[in-house]
């Protein structure tokens, strides 16, 4: 079986570090139903952390996940499995939690992004 994660990775900065997020929508309502729905929004949003810092999910290189219940895990890497359709996986760790800042939340997800270098072709460096 495949790995959802590299167990190290070297990256060459900078980086953009994303603050945890939770499965809040940007009307600010928490993504109603269960792990995977949450999971979902909370990839939504890295998505939409790293953008303006021209980076996708595919300049992740680490993931760390905090759960309020282990058992969610299946459904954590059935999301991760859609979302992070690149290679190598970013390193990840994942905590289980008594509880997140919202108590309907089931999943936090912080990132580490690396943005590639700049382009050195406009003559400048």
């Amino acid at each position: 079986m495949a790995k959802n994660y590299s167990a190290s990775l070297r990256a060459d900065g900078p980086f953009v570090f994303v603050s945890g997020q939770l499965p809040e929508a940007p009307d600010g309502s928490v993504a109603e139903g269960d792990a995977v729905e949450q999971t979902r929004q909370v990839f939504r949003n890295i998505e939409a952390a790293l953008a303006p810092h021209g980076a996708d999910l595919r300049h992740v290189v680490k993931l760390t996940y905090y759960l309020r219940h282990i058992a969610d895990l299946q459904s954590v890497r059935q999301v991760l499995r859609e979302f992070l359709v690149h290679e190598p996986r970013p390193a990840s760790t994942l905590v289980e939690v008594n509880g997140l800042a919202d108590s309907r939340c089931l999943v936090e997800i912080e990132a580490v992004a690396a943005l590639p270098a700049p382009d050195r072709r406009d003559g400048q460096g």
